[in-house]
């Protein structure tokens, strides 16, 4: 821009911005220097509809031209936003100006983004950019224009500003913004302290029994399969809301796998390991100690895609270990994965594959940061606002010291999950996948099916996990039940029935058939099969449910009743001659840190 320009914009701004010719100009110009991740937005502003952008232009002066006339008669503008709720925004008509300005500018931008003509994935990645900037951008960020801040710092003489250095300095040295006070909670002690036995143990995990809570168990043992991503115990908090003894309870012999975090000693391993030397391996040890031929497998996220590629595998060699499988907030289809598609395309994992595919580790610490980044303004802006200018101390939280206590990733097993799950969706596909020497061919496993998605889920949209009904049991939609919980991806599966809280919904199992997934090859016996039937879509499935009051639990705990056999006296001591317990539950490899 040009200083004619500049004076011109600078002495009558509304004018100037009324002038179509100049709107586009000024766009072009003044956004790439200052605001480098604008530049693709702005590039992409010849992607949009003509109309639709000059809709957004006259919309976005008239408001501006309304904001500007509130700020002369110092009328204190409305502030629908949870972070501009405390009253010392309100408090300065400055302080309220600025905020009101940027949620102007901040839906303008994300207009225009959601606005871009462009592929889905690409118009994702436009999204999740102007998000970030825009979130990151906010008032309340800053020292400078946040007044509740400001007010602390003079209310508290400077001692505010003095802790929030120390704790931005303590948190530099950790590498993470700290989510809560993690000297309040130690693994073992108040949480992961539903009573067992480590009955085994190989360098990738242990197993862990739990000691039974009630007289008679079902005969038939439940197998827990946790992500590898993050430690298990996020299914075992506190008493009152831990999964894991909820299972107990219910009469159900539980055996947990407990992953190890891995160090450089692992940086080999691969997804195959994780599939053979770890669901096969615990499923067998599972079957010796419980002398049950049947288990009714479990796995939650990444230990689900795990647990069913475990079942797979031992399909195509003959055996049908599981009694039932339940699987929660897992992906089998890859289609659609949600905000995670912006990190998914063939340069990001070419790039993670020349320096992890042959060794290595992902470390745990960018894991958790790109999760964070999915949740800016809950997982990193509160934080920063709250410990570092407002020099608070972070409360204890049991699930957010969870979510720091963070796990690294095997880089063969991390690059081959991305490629072939991720980014080619090869899982989905009868035969597409070879895991531990075998063709994987998810409609082979029989058994019947409990699978459990979260409305609000960003990680697994719960229409991703729906679609896992169109793959198993193929033409046996009946054997397959699908429940919907309300919030995300982890608050919705932790979800007690003591509590009482939130909903879910279910409705019949048998539904409409639409085709499945056409197979790429054979199967691994050779043998070609019929198109499988897969349930209706998620939309219609919701459109007939039914909701509920309460926690999805017990519709799980039905389930397992249902699949669980006959009741037999419970075993008081665990493991067997073969299996000897090594050390109470929860074991050492759950307290390795990754820091």
């Amino acid at each position: 821009m040009n200083q004619t320009d500049a004076q011109s914009l600078a002495s009558n701004p509304m004018a100037h911005l009324t002038d179509p010719a100049a709107w586009q100009k000024w766009l072009s110009e003044m956004a790439p220097p200052a605001l480098p991740m604008t530049s693709a937005l702005v590039d992409a502003a010849a992607q949009i509809d003509a109309a639709t952008l000059e809709g957004l232009r006259v919309s976005y002066l008239q408001r501006a031209a309304q904001l500007w006339q509130d700020l002369a008669t110092m009328k204190t503008p409305e502030l629908h936003d949870r972070r501009f709720a405390a009253p010392e925004w309100r408090a300065n008509p400055l302080a309220a100006f600025s905020a009101a300005s940027y949620l102007l500018n901040a839906e303008f931008l994300t207009a225009m983004a959601d606005a871009v003509a462009a592929p889905h994935r690409e118009q994702q990645k436009i999204r999740f950019a102007v998000q970030q900037m825009v979130d990151a951008l906010s008032p309340a960020n800053f020292l400078a224009t946040n007044p509740e801040a400001q007010q602390k710092l003079i209310d508290s003489k400077g001692e505010s500003l003095t802790r929030g250095l120390k704790n931005m300095l303590a948190d530099m040295q950790k590498g993470r913004i700290s989510l809560s006070d993690e000297s309040a909670f130690e693994v073992g002690r108040n949480v992961a302290t539903t009573a067992g036995q480590v009955v085994y143990e190989n360098p990738l995990f242990q197993l862990i029994q739990y000691t039974p809570l009630t007289g008679q168990v079902h005969r038939v043992p439940l197998l827990m399969v946790p992500p590898c991503i993050n430690k298990f115990y996020i299914l075992d908090l506190q008493p009152e809301n831990s999964v894991v003894r909820y299972a107990v309870e219910q009469g159900n012999t539980v055996f947990l796998v407990s992953w190890r975090n891995p160090d450089q000693a692992l940086a080999g391993i691969s997804w195959d390991d994780y599939v053979e030397r770890g669901a096969i391996e615990a499923l067998k040890v599972t079957q010796d100690i419980s002398g049950s031929d049947k288990v009714n497998a479990f796995g939650f996220c990444v230990g689900g895609t795990i647990m069913a590629s475990a079942l797979a595998v031992l399909a195509a060699r003959g055996e049908q270990p599981a009694a039932s499988l339940t699987l929660l907030t897992t992906l089998l289809d890859f289609e659609d994965t949600g905000v995670l598609d912006v990190f998914i395309d063939e340069q990001q994992v070419a790039q993670r594959e020349r320096a992890l595919a042959k060794g290595g580790l992902m470390p745990g610490r960018d894991l958790a940061t790109t999760f964070s980044s999915l949740r800016p303004n809950d997982l990193v802006w509160n934080y920063v606002q709250s410990n570092y200018l407002k020099g608070n101390e972070p409360p204890p939280f049991d699930l957010l010291y969870w979510n720091s206590d963070s796990t690294n990733l095997p880089g063969p097993m991390f690059c081959f999950y991305l490629r072939n799950m991720y980014l080619e969706n090869r899982l989905r596909v009868p035969g597409g996948l070879t895991t531990a020497g075998a063709a994987v061919d998810l409609g082979a496993i029989a058994a019947p099916v409990f699978i459990y998605g979260s409305k609000e889920d960003h990680i697994v949209p719960p229409a991703a996990a729906y679609k896992s009904l169109g793959l198993l049991n193929p033409g046996h939609p009946a054997r397959n039940r699908f429940v919907l919980g309300a919030s995300g991806h982890i608050a919705g599966v932790i979800n007690p029935a003591s509590k009482g809280k939130r909903s879910y919904w279910t409705a019949p199992a048998a539904v409409p058939a639409v085709p499945a997934a056409k197979p790429a090859t054979r199967s691994a016996k050779g043998k070609g099969r019929a198109q499988a039937a897969a349930p209706a879509s998620y939309d219609a499935w919701l459109a007939g449910a039914t909701e509920h009051k309460g926690s999805w639990w017990g519709e799980w705990a039905i389930f397992l009743a249902e699949n669980g056999g006959d009741r037999v006296p419970a075993r008081t001591a665990l493991g067997n001659a073969r299996f000897a317990p090594i050390e109470p539950a929860p074991g050492r490899y759950v307290k390795v840190r990754a820091d």
